[in-house]
């Protein structure tokens, strides 16, 4: 299968898919929809900007979807049948939002229940009948824990970014969820990585071993990704830095640090320098970070100064170029930033500012691309 008209979709997703143009099937997507559709478990991995999110979210339309026509639809308040769990808030709207592009035509009530909002917003969002519930761990295990929602309906449940949700201090929480769910529920699970220490502990979750889905390029820098090594001689990285934005001033750019402290060098310096920019950052205000993210789609400001953060969820389309201005030390980390750009086939460019210190991961980098 290379296109969506294809697949066994109901009438009204592809005409859904036909408004939005959207034709051609990626590799996660062509191996991954039909074995969901089959009502199989799935594990995928595929790098970033792969089609991950239209992977899950076509056969739970389709299969929630198919119950209300077949004369079983939704009849109790707060029992939603599609439920998907992103890490962060951002990730959260951006899914939710690819669902409502999807539900013209079906109808379908899709809620959110999303850290960083007020309490009352989540408890009033799960009120009454609705379909799908997008959520974050906390904020879904307080309403659980209020008996404001139940999971006892539930269908389908999907882990997004589980690499990142799935930790060792998670586990438990997570097969809190899965044991409030029925037990012919359909575990779905996707991430850019999964690093083989989690491996087991994620396939443990399921009730039999589910069907993994790893395409040829996880794991691995997407072809049409540029990457250029800078050199930061004497420590003497902001001249480096300078020289970089200098040369391309109009690119919407993504600037990555470790730390907090070296976010606030790098906003310091580039103030002084007359550089506009927005700040990322976990620690601000959850509205200061929306509007500043704001900001940075709009075209209002073309440098966004991030953390690890950022390197999670985001899918900005303009965005052509990457830089680390601190290379982080882990691969799986490097991966999530470098596929902030060249997404969905497009052209992109990593800029690494480089020291001696950063050697490990370079070799690393190397051995992918």
């Amino acid at each position: 299968m290379s296109s969506f008209a294809s697949l066994p979709l109901l009438d009204s997703l592809k005409a859904s898919l036909r408004e939005q143009e959207l034709k051609t099937l990626t590799e996660v997507q062509a191996r991954s929809i039909p074995k969901l559709l089959a009502g199989e478990s799935v594990v995928g991995v595929a790098e970033t900007g792969s089609g991950k999110t239209l992977s899950f979210v076509l056969p739970m339309l389709h299969k929630i979807k198919s119950l209300e026509l077949a004369d079983d639809p939704i009849t109790v308040a707060s029992r939603p049948r599609g439920l998907v769990l992103v890490p962060a808030r951002e990730l959260g709207e951006q899914v939710s939002k690819v669902f409502k592009g999807l539900t013209h035509k079906t109808r379908l009530r899709v809620r959110t229940a999303l850290g960083g909002t007020k309490k009352q917003v989540a408890r009033q969002n799960v009120k009454g009948g609705f379909e799908i519930l997008v959520a974050t761990p906390g904020r879904l295990g307080q309403l659980l824990e209020s008996k404001e929602l139940r999971l006892t309906d539930v269908r389908m449940l999907v882990f997004d970014e589980a690499d990142q949700m799935l930790d060792p201090g998670f586990l438990p929480a997570a097969q809190k969820i899965i044991g409030a769910c029925p037990k012919d529920l359909q575990l779905v699970m996707f991430s850019a990585t999964l690093p083989k220490a989690l491996q087991k502990a994620v396939e443990a979750l399921f009730p039999k071993p589910p069907v993994r889905v790893e395409t040829k390029g996880s794991q691995r820098l997407v072809p049409t990704l540029q990457t250029v090594n800078k050199e930061v001689i004497r420590g003497d990285r902001w001249t480096v830095l300078g020289d970089v934005l200098d040369a391309d001033e109009k690119t919407p750019t993504i600037l990555f640090a470790n730390t907090r402290q070296q976010c606030d060098k790098i906003g310091t310096w580039l103030e002084e320098q007359g550089y506009l920019f927005a700040d990322y950052r976990g620690q601000m205000e959850h509205k200061e970070r929306r509007d500043n993210l704001a900001r940075f789609r709009s075209g209002k400001v073309q440098l966004l100064l991030t953390t690890d953060l950022g390197g999670r969820g985001l899918d900005i389309e303009q965005v052509g170029r990457v830089i680390n201005v601190h290379l982080p030390q882990q691969l799986d980390n490097y991966l999530h930033r470098a596929g902030r750009t060249a997404r969905a086939g497009r052209k992109g460019l990593v800029v690494n500012l480089v020291t001696e210190r950063d050697a490990p991961i370079l070799e690393k980098v190397a051995k992918i691309q």
